[in-house]
């Protein structure tokens, strides 16, 4: 029998060498954000951090509890809870004794950066895999201890015991404390879904009674001893230098000072209202700006702009009929725009970094943390191992938002001052300066024959191309300080879900690539499939409509796969749906139109599978479209925490309602003008519809996300509503009132 050892002089003298039971992935479930959350939680120091060892994972104490470690963050998804509930169910340990510390480089595995709804498709992937290893451990363990044969144990509330009920051993007294010193068995054996104890069950998410009732610790609350508070004033126009400043103008406000390093220009000061106050009052003088292009004629620029190189996303068959159709068979053409859109976080960026001579700390609300740490230590010139970041709730982000251009600022002002730091946005710089989800231009033709069949499609799209490798997106203040760093664009996996998901002999899609874009781009949720299954499945509901048949019946004759015909049954059940083609017959004197339309997505070709079906009033008078309901049918597979899955649900449509009636990013040939939520409007409260949606579990599946799929369908779901109660056609995201106001006039 092993010896006993004490938790310090154990983590004193082996954690070096790897102890406690330890298990690494991505995200926090212990209600409150980060390792500062969790008593003592530096006791792990100098534990394993490799992604494929269980103890990078998962430690058992020796009370029996479990603290697991999660590379990934939760950016309100409820993964707290999910990601409990996968290594409770493995390890058969109640979800209140685990507690979770997520996204801090110094305790937790580098698993890639939070997004793609992997968090956990792949991070609990993982992260199951790890705790059946440890369970797996545990039980040989326990074999050991009690001199009995494996087979004849099992595990229980933390404790191997016979399956006869007789002789039992904790956890704690197993491996307390100590490490496993194993690798990730792929192989290991998972619990089955017919002896699942929290997995699928709706648990309630630890962190949101403390996020209601406003005792919540977000980014923003933190101070730390002998900060400083800061605000960065960015240049009035883009590309703009700075030529000189007063120093003197802000002589007035007791204990400010001026921090320039080149172009960067901030102040920092005790309290954080005098931050603000000298901010307002610096006299500085900047060059011109570079200029920007005309933005009411960005599309067109992305049509006629140098193209870098062309990728065929499909090809097969021939697209004869659309240059020569045969006799009978009709052709169609549609070009289909989305705009830049800001990730819109209703909390500024913010961020507090620590800088000292043998180590840097910085505390942020990135989705990326083991990203930002590599570009923090290149920035600073520092080793990466003496740079820890740690993640702390911020305002949600969708992708990649200010949050890195928070921190880099806030770690470069600490090193210029000698004291931590803490740098917050203002509601003006997060619209007017966060890297935006590029605009997006899609040109498709279709042909029909006499028989209504798809004798041929094409898409072409026209799509800024992401810089290969980029280590992270670049960040405005180095370019001012003259800190070198990797230049290029990011902006995800855009061109996915380009091409049509029905079986069509003669087809073709193609992305063209251009090279650049009017302003920083990067990841917003659901990237580019957004725009392109707008394009795709709108297009589909034009075909159909010009082939005279009900949109439904269209998409299920030329669907094979079965969970895709389940999803949109499902919906058009729940609709009451009644075959006719679109549109219906308008009421030329009818001041309201009514009508409905459906799409349907198979993210990204291999992942979650939804339909949508959506109903929509459209003011004639007005051009103001309400959407009455919506109905959705999302199979991704196994399904961790159903309520958590639903509320992902609910706000994918919303969010991406808000993104297809409202939201566009304006500039002048100086900067960004829509930088606030006057100029820039977001969904209100009372244009949520009535949603009514089913989540599909299948517990015999993988998990395939749920954080950006419901996205997808919703503008084309929308616009394919709207032409079925007026007839007209919108392909120009967003749908304003103007806009549409202008094609029921027949203007458009």
């Amino acid at each position: 029998m092993a010896a006993r050892v004490s938790r310090r002089s154990f983590l004193t003298t082996s954690l070096a060498a790897g102890g406690a039971l330890i298990v690494g992935f991505g995200l926090d479930g212990v209600g409150r954000a980060g390792a500062q959350s969790i008593p003592d939680a530096d006791r792990f120091l100098g534990k394993s951090l490799a992604p494929d060892m269980v103890d990078s994972m998962l430690a058992v104490q020796r009370d029996g509890s479990v603290t697991v470690f999660v590379g990934r963050v939760d950016v309100g998804t409820g993964a707290r809870i999910a990601l409990r509930q996968i290594v409770g169910e493995e390890l058969d340990v109640p979800l209140e004794r685990i507690a979770m510390i997520e996204g801090d480089t110094a305790l937790t595995p580098d698993q890639g950066g939070t997004g793609g709804s992997y968090g956990v498709a792949r991070g609990g992937v993982q992260l199951r895999r790890a705790a059946a290893t440890a369970r797996q451990a545990l039980l040989g363990m326990g074999a050991q201890r009690l001199g009995r044969p494996a087979g004849d144990l099992e595990v229980a509330d933390g404790v191997v015991r016979g399956k006869d009920g007789s002789g039992s051993v904790s956890y704690g007294e197993l491996i307390g404390d100590r490490a496993f010193n194993l690798k990730v068995d792929a192989a290991a054996t998972l619990k089955p879904a017919d002896r699942f104890r929290f997995i699928g069950k709706s648990l309630p998410r630890p962190d949101v009674p403390e996020k209601v009732t406003g005792h919540h610790r977000y980014l923003h609350d933190l101070t730390l001893p002998g900060m400083l508070h800061a605000r960065v004033i960015h240049p009035p126009a883009y590309g703009a230098t700075l030529v000189s400043v007063d120093e003197a103008s802000i002589t007035g406000i007791g204990g400010a000072r001026v921090v320039r390093i080149q172009s960067f220009l901030a102040v920092v000061a005790e309290r954080e209202w005098d931050a603000v106050r000298a901010a307002r009052a610096l006299k500085a003088q900047w060059s011109a700006g570079t200029g920007l292009p005309d933005h009411a004629r960005e599309f067109e620029a992305m049509r006629a702009a140098p193209v870098v190189r062309d990728q065929e996303i499909a090809k097969r068959g021939d697209l004869a009929a659309l240059t020569a159709p045969p006799a009978g068979t009709r052709t169609l053409a549609a070009t289909y725009r989305w705009p830049m859109q800001t990730h819109g976080s209703i909390g500024p960026s913010c961020s507090v970094a620590d800088v000292r001579p043998d180590r840097v700390t910085v505390w942020s609300a990135s989705q990326n943390v083991h990203g930002f740490q590599g570009t923090c230590a290149r920035m600073l010139g520092v080793k990466r191992d003496r740079v820890r970041v740690i993640y702390m709730d911020g305002a949600g982000s969708y992708g990649a938002n200010g949050a890195d251009d928070a921190a880099a600022e806030a770690a470069l002002l600490s090193k210029a001052v000698g004291r931590p730091v803490r740098v917050q946005w203002s509601r003006q710089e997060e619209h007017g300066l966060d890297p935006k989800g590029p605009a997006q231009l899609l040109e498709l033709r279709g042909a029909v024959d006499k028989d209504g069949e798809v004798a041929a499609w094409e898409t072409q799209a026209w799509l800024p191309i992401s810089t290969a490798n980029l280590p992270n997106t670049p960040l405005v203040s180095l370019d001012a300080a003259g800190i070198p760093q990797t230049q290029g664009r990011a902006s995800g996996l855009i061109y996915q879900n380009v091409d049509p998901p029905y079986a069509m002999p003669n087809l073709s899609a193609v992305v063209h690539w251009v090279a650049d874009a009017p302003l920083r781009t990067a990841p917003l949720r659901a990237p580019g499939k957004i725009a392109n299954t707008f394009a795709v499945e709108s297009f589909t509901d034009e075909i159909a409509a010009l082939a005279r048949v009900d949109p439904l019946e269209f998409r299920l004759r030329r669907l094979s796969n079965p969970r895709g015909v389940e999803v949109l049954k499902r919906v058009a059940a729940r609709m009451g749906w009644q075959p006719r083609p679109s549109p219906r017959p308008v009421n030329r004197r009818a001041a309201v139109l009514t009508g409905r339309g459906l799409a349907y997505v198979h993210y990204k070709y291999e992942e979650t599978i939804v339909a949508m079906g959506m109903e929509v009033a459209v003011e004639r008078a007005t051009g103001r479209i309400r959407v009455t309901r919506v109905v959705a049918a999302q199979d991704c597979g196994l399904v961790i925490n159903p309520d958590c899955v639903q509320a992902q649900l609910e706000g994918n449509i919303l969010q991406t309602l808000s993104r297809a009636l409202h939201e566009e990013i304006v500039y002048d040939r100086d900067r960004v003008t829509t930088v606030d939520w006057a100029s820039y409007p977001i969904l209100t409260f009372p244009e949520v519809p009535k949603l009514e949606l089913e989540v599909i579990q299948r517990l015999d599946q993988p998990p395939l996300g749920a954080g950006e799929a419901a996205s997808t369908p919703v503008g084309a779901a929308l616009a394919n509503a709207v032409f079925d109660a007026t007839g007209v056609r919108l392909r120009t995201v967003p749908f304003r009132p103007d806009r549409v106001k202008t094609a029921l006039a027949g203007r458009s």
